[in-house]
């Protein structure tokens, strides 16, 4: 947890300004201006040797990918889906949007099941996140496994 006493989402709040993503400007993210400051400031409030803030940017992949979920709502619609390694929660938002009947985000990183869960409200959508590695799972029963910029 970071070192503010309020908790994971009160750090990316401070950290992130909630903005439109460009290739899909439907959806408002919780976005960082710099990678490299933010790394410094959560290495700074957790202890060295935290992973990248992965979780308060919009990935290239993950942009195309939620842009081909939203032009192509049929890949999900009714289905359970699950958004392996989500990051900000950009690629499960636009499955629920999509018109998913579940949406599931797997993430590991505790900032990121923050920033998941304040992108998911302020797109006034559920994305509920399993937090842990699923990869020896079952998908958690998803019937579509959706992955951008996980490699």
């Amino acid at each position: 947890m970071p070192a503010d006493p309020a908790g994971p989402e009160s750090f990316v709040r401070s950290a992130c300004l909630l903005s439109p993503v460009p290739q899909v400007a439907e959806i408002r993210l919780h976005l960082a201006g710099d990678v490299l400051a933010l790394w410094q400031r959560t290495e700074d409030g957790l202890g060295d040797g935290q992973p990248p803030p992965f979780w308060a940017f919009a990935w290239p992949g993950g942009q195309a990918l939620a842009r081909y979920v939203l032009d192509h709502p049929d890949l999900v619609a009714g289905r359970r889906v699950l958004d392996l390694g989500s990051g900000s929660g950009l690629v499960a938002i636009a499955a629920a949007m999509a018109g998913a009947s579940a949406v599931v985000a797997s993430e590991i990183d505790p900032l990121a099941v923050a920033a998941i869960g304040l992108n998911a409200r302020a797109n006034e959508v559920p994305v509920p996140v399993i937090v842990g590695d699923v990869l020896d799972g079952d998908g958690d029963g998803a019937e579509v496994l959706l992955a951008g910029d996980v490699w």
